[in-house]
């Protein structure tokens, strides 16, 4: 699970926990500008097949995940409760992170970036 801070126009995740050993991160950065899309990401989703992290199917993505021209950050335990966030002129092209209250989080990022 993650932490998203809000400062001015900047978004910080901060990895927790033992997820911080799992991902290889304790933080990712970004601009609202930066943000193509914003969306509840489906317990159906998989992250590309290149990894530098753990996953284990169904189980849990925590790490940095490579393929075709993307390259994704993701901490999720497949239940549910993760937000997508599409990103272009960033170091990764989308974040698939598990979130305490996505649907909170979902209406504040997508509040800060239209203002």
């Amino acid at each position: 699970m993650v932490e998203l801070e809000l400062t001015g126009t900047t978004v910080t995740v901060h990895v927790t926990g033992a997820h911080r050993v799992l991902a290889l991160r304790e933080e990712v950065t970004f601009d609202l500008s930066q943000i193509t899309s914003i969306a509840l990401a489906g317990v159906d989703m998989r992250p590309p097949w290149f990894r530098v992290g753990a996953f284990f199917p169904g189980v849990i993505a925590a790490g940095t995940f490579r393929g075709k021209g993307r390259k994704e950050f993701w901490d999720t335990l497949f239940g549910g409760h993760a937000l997508r966030i599409d990103l272009a002129g960033n170091e990764f092209t989308r974040l698939v992170i598990d979130i305490e209250d996505p649907d909170e989080a979902l209406r504040a990022l997508k509040s800060a970036a239209a203002a």
